[in-house]
């Protein structure tokens, strides 16, 4: 079973990432999604083995994404950013975009 965050840790994420990455958001949305052009992306929720995104396209249609963590299965909420910033160099790989820097 994985791991699960408390409520402060799990607001705390998604309401960073739905509120200053939404680019990123969309990013990791676009690579990960078996829908085709999808054009709004929001975290939704994340345990110890992946995270999830509720995507909406074009043509409205509308879908839940869940996307393994690329270093694995985590237990802290410091793992969290790690895996996060890794999903997004992962999707820029995805789709032949340049990943920005991390500070």
């Amino acid at each position: 079973m994985p791991h699960s965050f408390e409520p402060e840790a799990l607001s705390g994420v998604i309401g960073h990432m739905n509120n200053d990455h939404n680019d990123d958001n969309l990013l990791i949305a676009r690579a990960f999604s078996a829908l085709p052009d999808v054009v709004r992306s929001e975290m939704t929720s994340f345990d110890g083995e992946r995270g999830q995104w509720h995507v909406v396209t074009a043509d409205g249609s509308e879908d839940e994404i869940s996307v393994h963590w690329p270093g694995g299965p985590i237990t802290e909420r410091r793992e969290v950013r790690r895996e996060i910033v890794a999903l997004y160099d992962a999707a820029c790989a995805r789709l032949g975009v340049a990943p920005r820097a991390h500070e």
